[in-house]
């Protein structure tokens, strides 16, 4: 399985900006897919995940400024960022967990400055 992202880039606080990644390879019907971030020197954390039903869970501080959405038959994850904050500057990485396996893609970087 590979997990391809694109969307990073440069803003402004309060701006917004979409990531987007797509799976290839072997998935299965029934997968999570989501991302998370790594900002300097702190450890990697979740943003939002999204079942292949639909189910949603967002980390509380992005909970009403992101939406994650995804495409099954194109196996694509997608995260609308809004109003975003100098402190949400990091590594997005795109995950999903596929036959019980997690799999990573190589992250996109996010900078959120003036």
């Amino acid at each position: 399985v590979q997990l391809q992202a694109s969307g990073g880039g440069l803003v402004q606080p309060g701006g917004s900006l979409t990531l987007s990644c797509a799976a290839s390879g072997r998935i299965s019907s029934i997968n999570t897919m989501g991302w998370y971030r790594q900002a300097p020197g702190k450890q990697r954390e979740l943003v939002a995940t999204i079942g292949s039903r639909g189910s949603t869970v967002y980390a509380d501080s992005m909970e009403g400024r992101f939406t994650i959405s995804r495409d099954n038959a194109k196996n694509t994850v997608s995260l609308q960022m809004n109003r975003l904050k100098p402190e949400d500057t990091a590594v997005y990485y795109c995950w999903i967990r596929n036959f019980a396996i997690d799999y990573w893609g190589k992250g996109t970087q996010v900078t959120v400055s003036s």
